[in-house]
């Protein structure tokens, strides 16, 4: 039987920022207002969650 298509993979990346995927670094940073430069830093250092990376991103 064929499984049921749901959104929750889709949800689960929507809250990840994946550093090395220069479409997603590019709208954190436009939407930040910050430099793409900015936001892998802050990948680099919070991780890849979403909420953490724009808690990082506001500190500086």
């Amino acid at each position: 039987m064929t499984q049921t298509p749901t959104s929750r993979g889709r949800a689960q990346d929507r809250a990840r920022v994946a550093g090395g995927q220069d479409h997603e670094v590019k709208y954190e940073a436009t939407k930040e207002g910050v430099s793409k430069d900015t936001v892998k830093r802050a990948v680099k250092n919070a991780g890849n969650s979403r909420k953490k990376v724009e808690a990082e991103i506001g500190r500086r």
